[in-house]
């Protein structure tokens, strides 16, 4: 009796993508700068940057100027660029009929819940306004770290969830956005898709320090770790990943479409 063999599927070896600068050494140095920044304020050192950057942000922001940073503020918002992303990945889901593009909303919402919030939580920094409203306390009070007596909801400063959000959530928009304007017949040109990712995280970093609602060094700490994790996302083979059974009957290609 001869067996027929079951013809077998050969996959495609999965490799990560290239990033820019190529290689694991900015990485790296994103890692170890948010660890020495970290050790540094746990020793009560740069606090003099800080004081010095919302002292001149206080005596320097008219009412005009102050709703106009608070407006363009929102383009940090966690929540809403989370349902803006995940609605693109839902869109150009249907448009290709393919799970893949679900991926990296999805992705990148696991790590910002793993990383963000459990920082910000273990720090224990208020905020600079944390002296001007509740809970009113000492200017030298809202400066130092790992205030745990305090509530949670006022020691939550460090990192910057508004500018880690924005670099991590603009950049999984504009890596579907892409695709889903090509489903349509248009192409993106590669300045807006550098714009997106860009502009809004810039504009971010610098309403929160002048609004007085995080510190100097809680917006870098926040652009550290959103960068380690945005290169992260961008290395990952959306393309190639393996999917279990049920989910190969609507696998297609959407970061390589059409």
């Amino acid at each position: 009796m001869v067996r027929v063999r079951e013809p077998t599927t050969v996959r495609r070896k999965v490799q990560l993508r290239a990033v820019r600068p190529p290689g694991w050494w900015l990485d790296a140095l994103l890692l170890v700068g948010l660890v020495a920044l970290t050790v540094a304020l746990a020793a009560d050192r740069l606090f003099g940057v800080d004081r010095a950057v919302a002292d001149w942000a206080d005596t320097h922001r008219p009412t005009v100027a102050r709703w106009t940073a608070m407006t363009l503020n929102y383009l940090g918002q966690g929540t809403p660029l989370t349902l803006i992303a995940a609605g693109l990945g839902v869109l150009l889901a249907v448009r290709l009929r393919s799970v893949r593009p679900l991926l990296p909303p999805v992705t990148a919402f696991v790590l910002t819940y793993l990383t963000i919030g459990p920082l910000k939580v273990w720090t224990a920094r208020p905020a600079p306004s944390a002296s001007s409203k509740e809970p009113f306390l000492p200017p030298e009070q809202t400066l130092p770290l790992f205030q745990h007596d305090l509530p949670v909801r006022y020691a939550q400063s460090y990192p910057s969830g508004h500018v880690a959000n924005a670099i991590v959530w603009y950049g999984v928009i504009a890596l579907l956005l892409a695709p889903l304007l090509t489903t349509y017949g248009r192409r993106m040109p590669p300045r807006l898709v550098t714009a997106v990712r860009v502009v809004p995280p810039l504009v971010v970093f610098c309403t929160t320090i002048y609004l007085g609602w995080h510190w100097l060094t809680d917006s870098v700490a926040g652009l550290a770790l959103a960068f380690l994790l945005d290169r992260l996302l961008r290395r990952v083979p959306w393309d190639d990943l393996p999917l279990p059974g049920r989910l190969r009957q609507h696998d297609r290609p959407f970061t390589s479409y059409p």
